[in-house]
C-alpha cells in the first residue's frame, strides 16, 4: 500500500464525492479519501504511476462507489493502461448513468488497437447528449481513429469541420484542439500549415498540456528551453543590468549638465564669468536661518552688475557685496564663505564705535571700482540682462548694512525681515 503524506486529508475532496463516500464506515471512507486526494497530488505532481498506485487501492476498498471507478479509470488511462482505464470507465458509466467520460473510453479503444470502435461511439446516440467540451474532445479522437486507419485526408478534414478551430479566442479545448490539427497535417504531408499550427497551438498551452513546443522545434530545427527557468534568470539579469545602466546614466547625465552650463559662457566675459559661477558654490554652506539665504544666486548675480543709478541705498548695498565678492575671487578655493553679520544687530551692541566715515570712504571706493568695472566689461549690461530679474531680485536682498562693515558673520544673531 503507497504511503500516503500525513497532511493529507480527505477533506480535500469535492462535496459531491464526499457525499458518495459516506455509504462507508467512517475510517474506511477516510482511507479512500485519503488515497484519492494522494492521486490528484501525484497527477498535479506529474507522477500519474504513483496516481495509479493510490486508485488502486481506492478502488480496492470501494470498487462499488462511482466515483471511486471514474477516478481509477482517468488516473490508469493517464497511466497508459488502457484495458484497466475500459474497465473501470465503463463500469462507471453504468453505476452513474453518465457519458461524460464517452471519449476517454472512445479513446481507450484506440489504445488497444481498436480505431472501429472509436468510431462507433462517435456515431452512438451518447454522442449527441455531450455538451460542446465533449464533443470536440470526441472530435480529436475521431481525428486520431481515421488516421490510425490511414485516412490521414479524413483526419485533417474532421477536424476542420469544428468551427472551434479558427477561434482565435484562449479556451479549455484550445491547445488540444490546435495540436491535434497540426498533427494531422503532418501527417498528411502539409509540413509547413502544420509548422504553423504546432506554433498556434504552443502559444495556447501555457501549461505545457500537449507536446505542441517540442513537435514545433522538430519541423523548424530551433532549440526550445524550459521557458519559465530562462524567463526568471532574464528577469534577474536584466533587473541587475537595468539598474547599473540607470546609475550610469545618471552619473553621465550629471556631467553633461555641468559642462555645458560652463561652455555657454563666452570667454571675454572676464570676471563676470567667475561671479556667475560663485553663487552656486556660496550657496551650498549658507545655513537656512540667514536672512539673505533665499536668494543668494540673484542676489550674486546683482552684485556682479553695475549699481542702479536710481537706487540710493545701491551704494552702501554694493560696499558689503563687493568685499565679500573680492574675498571670494582672491580665493574661490576656499568657498563657500559665510555671509558677514547683520551690521542693524552689531549696531546694538554697547561699545563699538559708529563707522559711518568708513562707510562713506568705501562709497567713493566703489564707484572707482564701478567706473573701472563699467570699461573693462563692456558686455556687463548683456549679463545683467540674463542674470538679473528686474522687480523681484531687490526684494530679497532689503537688509540695511547699517553703520558698521566688517564684523564677523560667524556670530551675527538669525532675524527676520
Amino acid at each position: 500500500m503507497p504511503e500516503v503524506e500525513p497532511d493529507i486529508t480527505a477533506d480535500e475532496l469535492d462535496k459531491e464525492v464526499l457525499e458518495e463516500l459516506r455509504s462507508l464506515p467512517g475510517d474506511l471512507a477516510d482511507l479512500v479519501g485519503r488515497h484519492l486526494v494522494a492521486a490528484e497530488r501525484a497527477l498535479e505532481d506529474d507522477d500519474p504511476d504513483r496516481a495509479h498506485e493510490h486508485t488502486k487501492v481506492a478502488r480496492r476498498f470501494a470498487a462499488r462507489i462511482g466515483v471511486v471507478r471514474e477516478a481509477a479509470g482517468i488516473v490508469a488511462y493517464r497511466a497508459g493502461h488502457f484495458s484497466e482505464a475500459l474497465s473501470d470507465l465503463r463500469a462507471a458509466r453504468r453505476m452513474t448513468g453518465s457519458d461524460v467520460y464517452l471519449a476517454v473510453i472512445a479513446d481507450c479503444e484506440r489504445g488497444l488497437g481498436r480505431p472501429e470502435r472509436a468510431i462507433d461511439l462517435v456515431r452512438s446516440p451518447e454522442a449527441e447528449r455531450l455538451d460542446r467540451a465533449g464533443r470536440i474532445e470526441l472530435t480529436i479522437v475521431e481525428s486520431g481513429a481515421r488516421r490510425d486507419l490511414g485516412q490521414h485526408d479524413a483526419a485533417v478534414i474532421t477536424l476542420q469541420r469544428l468551427p472551434e478551430l479558427r477561434d482565435p479566442q484562449p479556451k479549455p479545448w484550445s491547445a488540444r484542439l490546435a495540436f491535434a490539427y497540426a498533427d494531422a497535417l503532418a501527417d498528411a504531408g502539409h509540413q509547413e500549415a502544420a509548422t504553423d499550427w504546432f506554433g498556434r497551438a504552443m502559444a495556447f498551452d501555457e501549461d505545457g498540456e500537449t507536446d505542441a513546443a517540442e513537435r514545433y522545434a522538430e519541423l523548424t530545427g530551433s532549440v526550445i528551453e524550459d521557458l519559465e527557468e530562462d524567463f526568471d534568470d532574464d528577469a534577474s539579469y536584466t533587473d541587475d543590468l537595468a539598474t547599473g545602466d540607470l546609475l550610469g546614466m545618471e552619473a553621465h547625465e550629471g556631467r553633461v549638465v555641468d559642462v555645458p552650463e560652463r561652455a555657454d559662457v563666452p570667454d571675454d566675459q572676464g570676471s563676470g564669468s567667475q561671479d556667475a559661477a560663485e553663487p552656486q558654490q556660496a550657496s551650498v554652506g549658507v545655513h537656512g536661518g540667514d536672512v539673505q539665504d533665499a536668494d543668494v544666486q540673484d542676489a550674486e548675480v546683482r552684485k556682479a552688475d553695475v549699481a542702479d543709478p536710481e537706487d540710493p541705498d545701491a551704494g552702501a548695498r554694493d560696499v558689503e557685496a563687493q568685499d565679500t565678492d573680492g574675498a571670494d575671487r582672491e580665493a574661490p578655493t576656499e568657498s563657500p564663505q559665510v555671509p558677514d553679520e547683520d551690521p542693524r544687530v552689531q549696531a546694538e551692541k554697547p561699545g563699538v564705535p559708529d563707522e559711518q566715515p568708513a562707510v562713506r570712504h568705501h562709497e567713493a571706493e566703489q564707484d572707482e571700482r564701478t567706473q573701472d568695472r563699467a570699461a573693462d566689461r563692456p558686455d556687463a549690461p548683456e549679463a545683467k540682462e540674463h542674470g538679473e530679474t528686474p522687480g523681484i531680485t531687490p526684494a530679497f536682498i532689503e537688509p540695511d548694512f547699517g553703520d558698521a562693515l566688517g564684523e564677523p558673520t560667524a556670530d551675527r544673531p538669525k532675524t527676520d525681515d
